[in-house]
């Protein structure tokens, strides 16, 4: 079975960041994502993997201002020296905690705008040029627009002609299941299509985004789709629990993994 990372912005949240480390490793988990760590400095994250044998799996570039709505740079050309000052401050982070993969966020703007997609383009270019010396794969997820109104990068086909387009070897997809199925549907076909040139694989219910089995999709017939598909990277678990992260994690207790 995959190799399940807890995501600790949406799971324990019962208790203060820096203490989900520990609680994800107490719970059988070995790795963790978030969305973002910039508001601790990147040795406090190292300590608590460290300290915790845990693994990162995954976080995000810094998306702007995010209280105020944004979410993300890379399709906003007027934010481009903006951008790569994000990269860089990634990047410090990603060295310090050895995560091999970051997410890039679009950014709201229409998805048929030929600028801001040269604009995302080109943000992609820098990204992974800056990342590959340090041998991290830069990540692009298609988010839905109930959930993201606006966002750029709204299609898997989109992403796909993206990543075949640029031909750099370090982009790879973010596959969100729950964002594919409200998206398109077809998620077991997406998989085996997108499987190739997939980084990294996100899991919630549908259409709540709580935890897997509580929705309309066969969770655990998907998990065993990516064994036999040989898929060997990580499954984010980026789903807000129903009634508390322990008491959601039946699921997890029964399901093999390694």
């Amino acid at each position: 079975m995959p190799r399940f990372a807890a995501n600790l912005t949406m799971m324990f949240g019962e208790w203060s960041f820096l203490d989900r480390f520990a609680e994800a490793a107490e719970a059988g988990f070995t790795a963790v994502e978030f969305l973002f760590p910039y508001e601790h400095q990147p040795a406090e994250i190292a300590d608590r993997l460290e300290r915790n044998g845990l693994e990162q799996a995954l976080f995000n570039l810094p998306p702007g201002d995010w209280a105020a709505g944004e979410r993300g740079l890379a399709a906003l050309p007027e934010r481009a020296a903006e951008f790569r000052d994000s990269v860089a401050r990634a990047l410090d982070y990603a060295l310090a905690t050895k995560a091999r993969r970051l997410h890039v966020m679009a950014g709201l703007a229409p998805s048929g705008s030929a600028e801001a997609g040269a604009a995302y383009r080109e943000a992609l270019r820098h990204a992974c040029a800056a990342a590959a010396p340090h041998g991290i794969d830069i990540l692009i997820e298609p988010l839905n627009k109930r959930d993201m109104p606006g966002y750029f990068l709204d299609d898997f086909g989109m992403a796909a002609d993206i990543i075949a387009e640029l031909g750099l070897p370090n982009l790879k997809l973010q596959f969100d299941i729950y964002h594919r199925q409200i998206l398109h549907g077809d998620v077991t076909r997406g998989l085996e299509a997108l499987l190739p040139i997939t980084g990294h694989i996100q899991i919630a219910s549908v259409p709540l985004r709580q935890e897997p089995g509580t929705g309309e999709l066969d969770d655990a017939r998907l998990f065993a789709t990516l064994d036999e598909l040989d898929y060997a990277g990580f499954v984010g678990c980026e789903y807000r629990p129903r009634a508390g992260t322990l008491e959601g994690l039946a699921w997890f207790v029964r399901a093999p993994r390694r």
